[in-house]
């Protein structure tokens, strides 16, 4: 076909104006601690990993965390994973740990807004605190982890994972993530707190914790809370705390 001959197809494949929807912007959220002190953070517009919401189950632990934050926190070193917004570190690193690694899915949009939560509470976090935001993916390699850790630590001292144990499909990954990430000591936990938002799925999320004693775990209720407010449609708006040590590893240390 001649040059003169072609067909122009102008902007036949480019998509008319306002054919999608925008979107959505993001949002700030506020959580006010026990303290008197108030956590601003940044949640994403939109999400398909829910980043847009301030979870019922980040709010409890950060309660939960700074009531006994004297024994629990207080210069030992955190990792959270599945973060999401971070309000659970950035209380942890505000009431005085050592380290904080606040982590989540290694999606752009999440990591960067963790850092901009990060950045926006600095000025309130305490002096011997340090804050560290990385995208993580639950069973991969923790050395980049563990790089956050000062000079000597052997792990984390206590792990927050709120609302992560819905995914069920993921639980195997958790797991092997709290074995190669708690630190071997008698003393160190994982704070495993969740909101039934599906009800009638509980009986696969609870399917964790016997996975987690098989795995060498000692699991103990801690409590049962009803929330104010639910989050979704259906949500009974229970929240429920496990505490989860490492037995396993604990009887090798005194071994």
């Amino acid at each position: 076909m001649a040059e003169e001959d072609s067909l122009d197809m102008g902007d036949m494949f480019q998509d008319p104006e306002g054919f999608y929807e925008p979107e959505p912007e993001p949002t700030f959220a506020e959580h006010h601690m026990l303290n008197g002190q108030t956590v601003r953070v940044r949640l994403v517009g939109s999400h398909p990993l829910y980043g847009n919401l301030l979870w019922n189950a980040g709010r409890t632990s950060s309660h939960y965390i700074e009531e006994r934050a004297s024994t629990l926190i207080e210069g030992k070193d955190v990792l959270e994973i599945g973060a999401a917004a971070g309000v659970p570190s950035i209380v942890t690193a505000i009431l005085g740990a050592r380290t904080v690694v606040m982590t989540d899915y290694p999606d752009p949009d999440l990591v960067e807004n963790m850092r901009y939560n990060a950045a926006l509470a600095a000025p309130q976090i305490a002096n011997s605190s340090s804050l560290y935001v990385d995208g993580y993916k639950w069973g991969a390699p923790v050395e980049p982890l563990f790089a956050r850790l000062p000079e000597g630590a052997t792990g984390f001292d206590v792990l927050i994972m709120a609302d992560v144990v819905y995914s069920h499909r993921e639980h195997p990954n958790l797991i092997k993530t709290m074995r190669e990430t708690l630190k071997r000591s008698k003393d160190s936990v994982a704070l495993v707190i969740f909101t039934p938002y599906e009800p009638w799925l509980l009986p696969k999320t609870e399917k964790f914790f016997p996975l987690a004693e098989e795995n060498g775990f000692r699991v103990t209720k801690i409590f049962e809370k009803l929330m104010d407010n639910v989050l979704f449609e259906n949500d009974p708006g229970v929240s429920v705390m496990r505490r989860l040590v490492d037995f396993a590893n604990s009887s090798r240390m005194s071994a």
